[in-house]
C-alpha cells in the first residue's frame, strides 16, 4: 500500500467528470481502494474520492466517526459508481472541509436525507439511507466525482475562508467540517 499525493483546487484533475469503473473486483481497483483507504487515513480525512488522487475514476470512501453531527457512526464504506438520491427537499447548511483545499473552510448547502447506491469493493450492491453529517459527506465526495467543488455550492463566500479565523469567529456548533 501506498500514500497517494493529493491534488488540490486548479489541478485540472478535479475539473473533469470521472469515468466509470468496469469491473469493480480488477486487482488494480483493489489496490487504489487500498492506497485511498491509507491515504484518507493518514491525512485525517473523512472522506476520498479518487479524482483527488489522481485518479479519474468513479471511486469514493468516507467513514463517519460516533459524535460527529446527526446520526450514528458508519464504517468505512467504499461506492464504486455511485448514485444519490436527495429524499427530500430539506436543506441543511454547514461548514466543511476538504483534503483538497487544506486549511479552508466554507458553508455549503446540502440535501439533509437521501438515499445512496453503489457497489462495494466486494461487487456487490451497497445501499443506504443517509442523514446529517453522513448525508453531507456523501454529497461531498460524490461531487468530487462530477468535478465540483464546494465552493462551488456555496451561495455566499463570505463565509469561505481559513479553519483558524472561521473557527474563532463563528459558533461552534454552527461550525463541523465536513471531509
Amino acid at each position: 500500500m501506498s500514500i497517494l499525493k493529493i491534488a488540490r483546487m486548479g489541478h485540472p484533475i478535479l475539473q473533469g467528470m470521472a469515468e466509470a469503473v468496469a469491473d469493480p473486483t480488477a486487482p488494480e481497483i483493489r489496490r487504489l481502494i487500498a492506497d485511498m483507504v491509507e491515504t484518507m487515513i493518514d491525512a485525517s480525512g473523512a472522506g476520498l474520492a479518487a479524482p483527488q488522487v489522481h485518479v479519474p475514476l468513479r471511486v469514493l470512501m468516507f467513514l463517519v466517526p460516533g459524535g460527529r453531527g446527526q446520526g450514528e457512526a458508519v464504517p468505512l464504506t467504499v461506492l464504486i459508481n455511485p448514485e444519490i438520491e436527495p429524499l427530500d427537499d430539506s436543506v441543511q447548511t454547514a461548514y466543511e472541509g476538504c483534503l483538497s483545499l487544506p486549511g479552508l473552510t466554507g458553508a455549503v448547502p446540502r440535501f439533509g436525507k437521501l438515499r445512496y447506491r453503489g457497489l462495494g469493493r466486494d461487487g456487490k450492491v451497497i445501499e443506504r439511507v443517509a442523514e446529517g453529517f453522513h448525508a453531507r459527506v456523501v454529497q461531498h465526495e460524490y461531487d468530487h466525482l462530477d468535478g465540483i467543488l464546494y465552493p462551488m455550492r456555496m451561495p455566499d463566500l463570505g463565509s469561505f475562508g481559513f479553519v483558524e479565523e472561521i473557527r474563532r469567529t463563528r459558533d461552534e456548533a454552527e461550525f463541523d467540517e465536513g471531509e
